[in-house]
């Protein structure tokens, strides 16, 4: 079994991998999709979905893990982030690791194909069919009414945005809307509060811990979306499927035009 992984490496295994540690949600959800569910011996903490993987051992934060813990469930294969700091500590130890960080609609259905090669699944393109297919029909749900709005996607307070060049951005996109945050920032920028002021959406998509305290922030009681109570805000579990560049991503696409055709003045 043979990929090239985001860093151009090409990782080699003499056969498909039965003991496998993820430590990204996207690629553990990516696993399951693909029925390898059950090779899963740990993911990272943040790893929650499909419920099964729940009960699985949890080897610490996909950003700095704890090597001791994934050493000891002996994995045939570790799946992460570009962004991980364990990468060299692992293959010191003889551990192999593929590096995988999906970002764009193309990057899910690469990394899709080549999980698939790796786990020996067959015609593992069927599964990004699938998700082509649910996004497509989230579009054309879409009223013509409810396309060209101005959308802000905020995916942490801090705060950091889904600008175009993001999957969330495409699929934004792909929906008929105007991202307000333009692909010259960057996939996921962080910005400066007064961007958004100046943008004006009418539509603010956020998660709900950060819901109550928009309109305080300086400037934002002015904010189009703020004005009209056009502000989606989305549970936890809501926003862990929205941001999350995999098999969900129709459902996420659903739960979006639901937010773009709430009317004026509706609670979330």
């Amino acid at each position: 079994m043979q990929v090239v992984d985001d860093r151009g490496v090409t990782v080699k295994l003499a056969q498909p991998p039965l003991r496998i540690v993820s430590l990204l949600p996207s690629l553990t959800e990516t696993v399951c999709a693909l029925g390898r569910c059950q090779h899963l011996v740990g993911v990272d903490r943040y790893s929650n979905y499909p419920e099964s993987v729940r009960g699985l051992p949890k080897m610490g934060g996909g950003l700095d893990p704890s090597v001791e813990a994934i050493v000891a469930m002996k994995p045939d294969v570790v799946l992460l982030a570009q962004s991980s700091r364990v990468v060299d500590r692992l293959q010191s130890l003889g551990v192999t690791v593929v590096v995988m960080e999906p970002k764009t609609h193309a990057d899910v259905r690469r990394v899709m194909e080549q999980l698939g090669g790796l786990l020996a699944v067959p015609d593992a393109t069927r599964l990004w069919r699938w998700i082509e297919a649910e996004v497509a029909a989230a579009s054309q749900s879409m009223p013509a009414l409810a396309k060209g709005q101005r959308v802000y996607f905020e995916v942490d307070a801090t705060p950091y945005a889904a600008g175009e060049a993001s999957f969330i951005g495409e699929t934004l996109t792909r929906l008929g809307t105007r991202n307000v945050v333009p692909a010259t920032l960057g996939p996921f920028p962080k910005l400066n509060p007064e961007f958004v002021v100046r943008a004006n959406p009418q539509v603010i998509m956020v998660g709900e811990g950060s819901h109550a305290t928009l309109a305080m922030r300086p400037g934002w009681a002015k904010v189009a979306a703020v004005q009209d109570r056009r502000i989606c805000s989305f549970t936890r579990e809501q926003g862990d499927m929205l941001v999350r560049p995999g098999p969900r991503m129709g459902e996420a696409a659903r739960l979006m035009v639901q937010c773009l055709v709430r009317p004026k003045g509706v609670a979330p």
